[in-house]
């Protein structure tokens, strides 16, 4: 996708899976006759810490249903691999040892830190995934966050460049202790286009992936664009922007997806790795392109980066776009990008 593309290609995801739902069978019933609704299958499981689905159209239910399901065991083994939150991950292993030494790891992973690294270089820090090293020590559920001793330690084992990474021998060390990796930031991105890759495999040609805020589509829906939205970040279940796209990649990081307030304070799950605390100044960033990973990854930039240095960033970027909403609620698009007009979505 070129920077000057109509606006008719303009590419944005945020809703929740449920939207997903009602936008997809509002689509279905306007397809014609030959596409019936009983060739588009799909399903949703809570996976990855959200909810992951994957929806198709297949003229073989039967192969259809074997497609989905490699989607979901495909990211069961990633969640596997990458969760910090499994004891017995690869990730929770590098994160038990590598400060006292390089750790042998598989390449999938090894590649995926790497491809991290190179995004934290390309956003000048903005995106690290070192601040586990803080965020750990928030759990949203509970309400509770690091007090001002424990975020002042722990912010300074949050740095990028004290992860090493040794291609020779797969290995992976921390020159610090107290060091954390997590992939939160870019491994749902990875998810959703493992998952595209296996559709295709399967022989599916139209379909959308979606963990969390990250989605992938592939093609179109039988000849015409998808129609999905960005959520508004203050009133759940809304839609503040809805625009028709295809095959693309949509990422939204948004401070109402782990969040809670004290003192009229929103604690959010991104953090800016300058401070240890939650990033400020934005209520969403959404980013779309050729490739999910990446566009996880942006999403997650922009958002810390705030308004004018994430557009920036992102106006250096050929095939990637971004909307985003700021703390007052205003919206602002990537130059590439024409706002769009009451007929946009038609």
């Amino acid at each position: 996708m070129t920077k000057h593309n109509s606006r008719l290609q303009l590419t944005l995801e945020a809703v929740s899976t449920t939207a997903v739902r009602q936008v997809l069978a509002t689509l279905l019933l306007a397809l014609p006759g030959s596409a019936a609704i009983a060739d588009w299958l799909g399903d949703a499981r809570p996976m990855l810490g959200t909810e992951v689905s994957v929806y198709l159209w297949s003229a073989d239910a039967g192969l259809g249903q074997q497609a989905i399901e490699a989607v979901f065991s495909e990211a069961e083994r990633i969640d596997r691999l990458m969760s910090t939150y499994k004891e017995d991950s690869e990730i929770s292993k590098i994160n038990r040892s590598a400060a006292a030494g390089p750790v042998v790891t598989g390449e999938e992973l090894f590649l995926l830190v790497q491809r991290s690294l190179d995004i934290s270089v390309l956003t000048l820090g903005a995106f690290d995934i070192t601040f586990d090293s803080v965020g750990q020590h928030y759990d949203f559920r509970s309400r509770q966050r690091p007090d001002s001793e424990t975020l002042a330690a722990e912010r300074e084992n949050i740095d990028y460049n004290y992860v090493q990474l040794d291609g020779a021998t797969n290995t992976i060390a921390f020159l610090k202790e107290g060091v954390r990796i997590n992939l939160g930031g870019i491994a749902k991105g990875y998810v959703v286009e493992r998952g595209v890759d296996i559709l295709r495999r399967h022989g599916i040609d139209n379909a959308i992936v979606t963990a969390g805020g990250d989605s992938r589509l592939l093609g179109d829906r039988r000849g015409r664009p998808w129609m999905v939205g960005i959520r508004d970040p203050r009133i759940e279940g809304e839609v503040a922007i809805s625009v028709p796209l295809a095959d693309e990649a949509i990422s939204t990081s948004g401070d109402y997806e782990r969040y809670f307030e004290e003192d009229g304070t929103r604690y959010h799950h991104i953090i800016q790795p300058a401070t240890g605390g939650p990033a400020g100044g934005m209520r969403s960033a959404t980013v779309f392109g050729p490739d999910a990973v990446i566009t996880d990854a942006l999403s997650t930039s922009v958002f810390v980066m705030g308004v004018d240095r994430g557009l920036t960033l992102i106006g250096t970027l050929p095939d990637y776009e971004s909307i985003v909403i700021d703390a007052e609620g205003r919206v602002f698009y990537s130059d590439g990008l024409r706002q769009p007009t009451g007929d946009a979505a038609e």
